[in-house]
């Protein structure tokens, strides 16, 4: 693994199937890695997050340090206790803060490691309020942006129905 952590800020690893992932990193999350590397005050070469040997972390580690965190997240949002959160969860949820953020397709397949943009395509249809600031794009000038709110009047006509 490569941290970059100047302008550009981005990891670089391997992942699932020995695939090149470059993962951007916001300036918050740069400036707390940064934080981490001089409280922990590692050798250039040791793991960024190591076990208690030094070793580092295993996915079963990162996933159970995972779902500990979530079960006390749990605790201030009950409804999160009720989902499945995984590494690959916090994946997806990048993907859709990235296209929320308008960032191309094809870039967010790049930083996901997909071999085929079509893979990335499934974020798009899974999200519907990506879907209404598209049609919102289409409306015409001296139409109010926005969804429909039909009148009383013509709710009442149709409840009748």
């Amino acid at each position: 693994m490569d941290l970059h952590l100047a302008r550009g800020g981005h990891v670089n690893c391997l992942g699932k199937g020995r695939k090149q992932r470059i993962t951007p990193l916001t300036k918050p999350m740069a400036a707390a890695l940064r934080t981490w590397l001089t409280e922990r005050a590692g050798v250039p070469d040791a793991p960024l997050f190591p076990t208690r040997t030094g070793q580092p972390l295993s996915r079963d580690a990162i996933a159970q340090r995972l779902a500990t965190h979530v079960a006390k997240a749990a605790h201030a949002c009950p409804s999160l206790g009720k989902k499945t959160v995984t590494p690959h969860t916090l994946r997806h949820t990048a993907a859709m803060r990235l296209l929320h953020a308008g960032v191309d397709t094809a870039v967010i397949a790049l930083w996901l490691g997909h071999e085929n943009v079509d893979t990335t395509n499934i974020y798009i249809h899974a999200d519907l309020a990506l879907k209404e600031r598209a049609i919102d794009r289409t409306t015409p000038a001296h139409v109010r942006a926005g969804r429909y709110r039909p009148p009383d009047p013509l709710l009442a006509f149709l409840e009748g129905l």
